[in-house]
């Protein structure tokens, strides 16, 4: 699992006194309220940064960290991830994951065979879709050497039959439509 979680990336500096716009990466933007420290992805390591002020325009997020006070301070962080730690995320309800825990998961048939793994997960407007990098081993695709195959699973009830965290795996059905050769 993953230690840290990112909330937020930086999209621009935002006047002259040191704050910037940041675009949540969070279902719930709110949470940057009760925000009182961020990790910043410097590219050579994790820098922890005090939230002094947090306000909300359009679709993004406007804060100002604590010791930065004018626009150099800020102007070389833009496009950087902002994450807070594991213990400091906001809980996850019944049937909720974080996406950086699913990644990597191994994937499972519910007849038993090994399908692969999620590579990613994107976000809809109706639900969420697991891509699954299918195992060079699948039964359900031939493969092409050199290329990789993709399946697009929607995560919702029908499909999804079962996430375990702890053994790193989730079990799917895979449902008329979804393959190539239905």
């Amino acid at each position: 699992m993953e230690d840290f979680l990112q909330v937020g990336v930086i999209a621009n500096t935002h006047g002259l006194r040191g704050e910037v716009k940041v675009f949540p990466t969070t279902d719930d933007p709110k949470r940057f309220k009760k925000l009182k420290e961020v990790w910043l992805d410097t590219g050579n390591g994790m820098e922890a940064l005090e939230v002094s002020q947090s306000k909300f325009f359009k679709n993004l997020v406007i804060l100002k960290f604590k010791g930065y006070d004018n626009i150099n301070d800020v102007e070389r962080h833009k496009g950087k991830g902002l994450f807070v730690t594991r213990e400091h995320a906001v809980e996850c309800e019944e049937g909720e994951y974080f996406i950086a825990d699913l990644v990597g998961m191994e994937v499972w048939t519910q007849e038993g065979e090994r399908l692969g793994e999620v590579a990613d997960v994107m976000q809809t407007g109706a639900n969420d879709v697991y891509v699954v990098q299918v195992a060079a081993d699948s039964p359900y695709f031939p493969r092409v050497p050199g290329k990789k195959k993709e399946l697009l699973l929607p995560a919702i009830q029908e499909c999804i039959l079962d996430i375990d965290m702890e053994a790193g795996r989730m079990e799917v059905r895979i449902m008329a439509g979804l393959l190539e050769n239905d």
